[in-house]
This record gives C-alpha cells, structure tokens and sequence, in this order.
C-alpha cells in the first residue's frame, strides 16, 4: 500500500496516481479512526471542498465511506 503524502497546501500527488477516490476512502478512514480515539467524536466532522479538480467529488466520496465509526459522527 502507497503511502499519502500532505503538505502545507493539502494532499500531495498526482491526480488519478496518488490523489484517487480509494486514497480518499483511506483518508477519511484514518480521520474518523482518530477523531473516535482522541477528539470529542459528538461534535461532528466538516467535509469541505475548493475549486480544485475534482475536490467536490473527492468531498463527496469522503461523506459516502461506509464505515461504522463514520455513522458515530455527525456530519456538519
């Protein structure tokens, strides 16, 4: 498995090499696993996009990862 690289402006990568909606599963997998662990999870997360490519479908495949740690925390 690839790692995922994040910079001072975000993710790191090539779009459709790095930056791919399966990376951006595993990305929200790893956010919701640590705010569970270390974050008060009833506050809820906030799934944000920009104008870059694809960023509002990235936002959406982030808010559809069917996990049940992500069903614990309210989207805002």
């Amino acid at each position: 498995m690839d790692s995922i690289k994040f910079g001072t402006s975000g993710w790191r990568g090539i779009i459709a090499c790095d930056f791919t909606f399966d990376n951006v599963r595993r990305v929200a997998a790893a956010i919701a696993s640590y705010v569970l662990k270390h974050e008060d999870a009833k506050r809820g997360v906030v799934i944000g996009y920009d104008t870059r490519f694809a960023s509002d479908r990235a936002a959406r495949v982030a808010a559809e990862v069917p996990l049940p740690a992500l069903t614990q925390i309210p989207l805002q």
